[in-house]
């Protein structure tokens, strides 16, 4: 009987988070304040050791394998926190900030920061190229054809030279855009806030076509970025659904559920999907909220396999092993071959884990005491660890030598070993 009041408790605790959520079309919804099952009940492990499980994991000691490097770190200009203008949209695992991933062209790295500073510096040496301040920004930075795109905190959409930062043109797109562009020849194509796909000029900003997808009552504050691939935009929303879109044309090419409502209340059928799909072997891999990490067959048109998730973030597959964060910041992975479950790290609960991204064959990921954790894709295993930072780690991005780390101050701090 005690086994299965701690299985039920586990389920439980699985559901249970502390998110700020959108509640369509304007108003930001905040839970009840009141004590939690988790807040009232207590637990002991084995009749001795008290056990609570509404707090991070403490880490264990580890002796690093590799001789981690700080290589360079820069902080653009700021006059505010991060938690000053930047809305909350999610909870454990989540991430304080629309999405602030550093940009690469060349042998150049791009970064913009809440407060509406954007620079341009060396990948290798840190050293700058240019600062440029617009106004504040909701969301960071796409770089391609020359130009630079940001979202401000109002809704405009900013194209920006890559050569000075100087603007080429600024729009009011009416929503706010949470995620990166993605950038086509032709095209600027952005998601936003309520729910639309739509495509700018990228000469002029003019709108070329608009995709409208049905918003549920309640979402997550976040959004998930397009992705382009062979004339095709990718692109999921609040509703749990991925979608193809001709890229010239918006023409919806097929769509289909990542995973479907089964609640009884608003709460329980947010399936909303926040970050982008992965194309791997032919497959689209992608991961959703209180519901499945699926791989599609664009081929077929169809989800050709699933397992229950819940994760705000996209799949990192290195070596063929795919491995999903979960939103208590526990791993689970699968062969990319055969679907079979591989191995489970739990090592990580509930200490905010931002995205993960692999480097040199190793998972990479930051967690909300500014530790950066070095993790074996083989068998799930801490190989080494960084304190980089006081702040919590939000974004991280490997590039072939380094790995670039964003901070909630919006610091960028270049990492390798």
């Amino acid at each position: 009987m005690k086994y299965l009041l701690h299985f039920l408790i586990l389920i439980f605790l699985s559901s249970c988070s502390s998110m700020a959520f959108w509640n369509n079309p304007e108003e930001e919804v905040e839970p009840k304040e009141s004590r939690s099952f988790i807040d009232i009940i207590t637990f002991w492990d084995n009749g001795t050791e008290e056990v609570d499980l509404s707090e991070p994991k403490v880490l264990s000691d580890i002796s690093n394998q590799e001789e981690l490097v700080l290589n360079w770190e820069i902080a653009l200009p700021s006059d505010r926190s991060a938690t000053d203008f930047i809305p909350n949209f999610s909870g454990e695992g989540g991430n304080k900030l629309g999405s602030f991933l550093p940009a690469f062209i060349g042998d150049t790295v791009f970064i913009a920061n809440g407060d509406g500073a954007i620079g341009s510096f060396n990948q290798d040496s840190g050293s700058e190229n240019w600062i440029v301040n617009v106004q504040p920004l909701a969301s960071g930075i796409s770089a391609g054809f020359g130009i630079l795109v940001v979202a401000g905190s109002q809704g405009e959409l900013i194209c920006l030279s890559q050569n000075d930062g100087s603007i080429i043109w600024s729009i009011d797109v009416g929503s706010e855009i949470l995620a990166p562009a993605a950038l086509d020849a032709k095209l600027v194509l952005v998601k936003t806030s309520s729910g639309e796909l739509n495509a700018y000029n990228i000469s002029n900003g003019s709108r070329e076509w608009s995709y409208r997808s049905q918003l549920p009552t309640l979402t997550l504050r976040g959004s998930s970025p397009p992705v382009i691939e062979e004339g095709i935009a990718y692109a999921a929303f609040d509703n749990g659904r991925l979608g193809a879109f001709q890229v010239d044309t918006g023409f919806l090419v097929w769509d289909g559920a990542i995973s479907y409502v089964e609640g009884t209340s608003e709460l329980d059928n947010m399936i909303d999907a926040d970050a982008a799909p992965v194309l791997e072997g032919g497959l689209l891999f992608i991961a959703n909220y209180q519901g499945q990490i699926a791989a599609f067959d664009p081929a077929q048109r169809r989800i050709v396999w699933a397992e229950e998730a819940s994760s705000f973030y996209s799949p990192v597959i290195s070596k063929g092993v795919m491995a999903v964060l979960e939103t208590d910041s526990t791993f689970k992975t699968f062969s990319t071959k055969t679907f079979m479950p591989s191995w489970v790290n739990k090592d990580y609960y509930l200490r905010k884990l931002s995205n993960a991204d692999t480097y040199k064959g190793s998972i990479v990921v930051g967690d909300f005491e500014g530790y950066v954790h070095f993790i074996n894709t083989l068998n799930g295993s801490t190989t080494s660890r960084m304190k980089l930072t006081r702040s919590p780690i939000k974004s991280i991005i490997a590039r072939a030598n380094n790995i670039f780390i964003v901070d909630e101050q919006f610091n960028l701090y270049s990492v390798s070993y």
